[in-house]
């Protein structure tokens, strides 16, 4: 577990040795694995150098120097919860996309509210860019 000020508050991320798991605002309880231990990591192995690069994607990020992460990524997920935060990863910075049209690009037209309830369920937001996704009316 590491922490990061950021503009949009402190930030609490976690990682295993497959990749981040995830992204907190630190006064937030949703989404945060009620079970973790929140300990700070000592920046060992590989957890710790995947906190360390994301540390700093993400203050490049916030500084504007950087529009794209690359982070080896291992959120808990459903099947279905995987494909909609691999495509969220593809809408591109400064673009936005709309769940229903997220859910044609899915092959799945019929599915806007699944894909805005898996959107909703992203455990590593920023990085992975829920905020991209709008609804129809904009």
């Amino acid at each position: 577990m590491a922490r990061l000020a950021s503009p949009v508050g402190e930030l609490v991320l976690l990682a295993t040795a497959a990749g981040l798991t995830g992204v907190w605002f630190e006064t937030s309880r949703h989404g945060r694995p009620e079970d973790t231990e929140w300990e700070e990591d000592d920046g060992r192995g590989r957890a710790g150098e995947t906190l360390a690069r994301a540390r700093e994607q993400l203050d490049e990020y916030f500084a504007r120097r950087r529009t794209v992460f690359d982070l080896p990524l291992a959120a808990a997920g459903t099947p279905f919860q995987q494909r909609v935060w691999r495509a969220l990863r593809q809408i591109p910075f400064g673009a936005t996309e709309s769940y229903a049209g997220l859910a044609r690009r899915l092959g799945a037209p019929a599915a806007a509210r699944a894909v805005e309830a898996a959107n909703g369920q992203n455990p590593i937001p920023i990085i992975v860019p829920c905020h991209r996704v709008i609804g129809a009316d904009g």
